[in-house]
């Protein structure tokens, strides 16, 4: 059973390039990224803070690489962990070739800061010769200055431009496995920009609202901008830019694509704000229950709901479901119908309990149909 979203979202139509092994753009599921905060060179710390964002399913990472200790522990984070890593380059070109060297899977760049052709021309060789994909990053806090000449201050028009300006570098020297991002700290600016270089271009596109801020104002802000984006079809690849950890932002990422019903992982709770009428403390329940089922990655979905006005209908379209009773018992829903009570002190590890099994039975039943789909096909 799943939670569908009233209307379905028609993703643009975009080239696909390859992250490594991740496919971004095209008919290929958008992706979630985060960035590292730890110095480069300290590799253990680099390492761990990756996979603790691995964890909670991000699928690419992007790392400094300011200078040549960096590039140098790159070569080692990248044989250390599993997803691809993205390599943050900004003005010295010979930083984005020994990343290229060192495995990195992309370079993010802006052709601008590199300098001249030929340096831009060695990276692209780089980047060609190693198996890396590129990302234009243009920034509404950093653009060219004949630009700012001309328009007088950011504006949609001066990031697109740029944006295509920096595309016609790599694409005169026969180069198409790039993507391309026009962020800005500004809610309307980032989403004017991209909506105007989604109709001139069939690049994928990276979505993002820079200097989002802070965990909460930052979350809001991102999610109206991206989700804007998103909800018109553009978008290929993400990232909510937080001043928080790094895992927090991928847990935001995916609960905007969660919402907008582009992509599903793990469980999927829908919960009441809670009022006098709950049976049971709804805030505290669901907050403990978000901890304790972080570790599922098979998609599902779980209503939690505090009595019987919207509780059995929320019920009907989730997998598992609970609403509060009297006595403090809790009626338990299965695949949308009444199946048992709990008592109000048992209440979360029975959940727990029960969604993991859901969950184990969910992911034997996939793997049996794609076992039954490659003995079809070997048969054929």
């Amino acid at each position: 059973m799943s939670y569908r979203p009233y209307q379905q979202i028609i993703r643009r139509k975009s080239r696909q390039i390859m992250v490594g092994k991740v496919p971004v753009g095209g008919d290929a599921p958008i992706t979630v990224q985060t960035m590292t905060n730890t110095p480069t060179e300290d590799v253990e710390a680099t390492v761990a803070q990756i996979r603790r964002a691995e964890i909670v399913g991000v699928d690419i990472v992007r790392v400094s690489c300011p200078t040549p200790e960096s590039t140098a522990a790159l070569k080692e984070i990248v044989h250390e962990v599993n997803v691809p890593i993205v390599a943050d380059i900004h003005f010295h070109y010979k930083r984005a070739i020994e990343a290229a060297e060192a495995g990195a899977a992309c370079l993010r760049i802006n052709p601008g800061n590199i300098g001249s052709k030929d340096r831009v021309k060695e990276v692209v060789k780089a980047a060609r010769d190693h198996g890396c994909s590129i990302r234009i990053g243009v920034n509404a806090g950093s653009l060219e200055r004949h630009l700012l000449e001309k328009y007088g201050e950011p504006n949609p028009e001066a990031l697109v431009e740029s944006a295509l300006w920096h595309a016609a570098h790599l694409q005169e020297l026969d180069f198409h496995e790039f993507k391309i991002s026009v962020k800005a700290s500004d809610v309307f600016l980032a989403v004017a920009a991209y909506q105007q270089l989604a109709e001139v271009c069939d690049h994928p596109l990276h979505i993002g609202i820079t200097e989002a801020g802070g965990k909460r104002a930052g979350t809001v802000k991102s999610s109206i901008g991206l989700g804007s984006l998103l909800w018109a079809g553009i978008g290929d690849t993400l990232r909510v830019s937080l001043s928080a950890e790094p895992e927090e932002e991928v847990h935001v990422g995916w609960d905007i694509l969660k919402s907008l019903g582009l992509r599903h992982r793990g469980v999927k709770i829908i919960s009441c704000p809670s009022c006098a009428r709950q049976g049971f403390n709804v805030i505290e329940t669901v907050a403990t229950l978000e901890e304790r089922l972080a570790h599922i990655e098979t998609p599902l979905t779980l209503s939690i709901i505090g009595c019987v006005v919207n509780g059995p209908g929320e019920a009907l379209m989730t997998d598992i479901g609970v609403t509060g009773g009297g006595n403090g018992r809790h009626m338990v829903y299965s695949a949308g119908k009444q199946d048992h009570t709990v008592h109000g002190q048992s209440m979360v590890e029975h959940i727990v309990e029960l969604v993991e099994k859901k969950a184990a039975q969910l992911q034997a039943e996939e793997a049996a149909r794609k076992a039954a789909e490659a003995e079809k096909a070997a048969a054929e």
